[in-house]
């Protein structure tokens, strides 16, 4: 989870990989309207999220047994308790960085309809993990093996 431009489809590809399950990309799974809004530069609503929420969190219900891995923003916690209502079992790696770095990444990637001046909107969304939410928090500026091995190290010592 986190904003546009954290490292979300890198982590989570490279993490489903590592545990050897499925992975979903949350952007694939958005309508086109959504797509088309952001594209534009008009920050996502709740009405448009939320049934964009439901659908991560039916792939990830369909994966509660085999496991799978989805990438999603889930920048609120009522969007995380969404997706856990239908995920219970569902583990959050919040992937943290500096505004700057953000706009970096989003600055120099190619073919991603997300606009950087959406940026300053995701960052003010963002609820970062709580306390009594299941997951960790990882400095996104780390190289992402390291974030896989962090996260999975992380998961295992929690479910053992």
């Amino acid at each position: 989870m986190g904003v546009s431009g954290c490292g979300k489809t890198t982590v989570g590809a490279l993490t489903a990989d590592r545990l050897e399950v499925p992975y979903a990309e949350g952007d694939d799974f958005h309508p086109l309207a959504n797509i088309e809004k952001m594209a534009a530069g008009t920050p996502l609503t709740d009405e448009d999220r939320l049934p964009w929420l439901d659908t991560v969190a039916a792939w990830l219900a369909e994966h509660q047994e085999t496991g799978g891995v989805a990438t999603c923003s889930a920048l609120r916690r009522v969007y995380r308790d969404r997706l856990r209502a239908q995920a219970p079992n569902i583990y959050f790696v919040h992937l943290a960085a500096t505004r700057e770095e953000l706009l970096r990444r989003m600055t120099g990637r190619l073919g991603h309809f997300m606009p950087t001046i959406l940026l300053d909107s995701q960052l003010d969304t963002l609820e970062p993990l709580q306390s009594d939410e299941s997951g960790i928090t990882l400095n996104a500026l780390q190289p992402p093996s390291a974030l896989v091995t962090e996260s999975v190290d992380y998961w295992i010592a929690g479910h053992r």
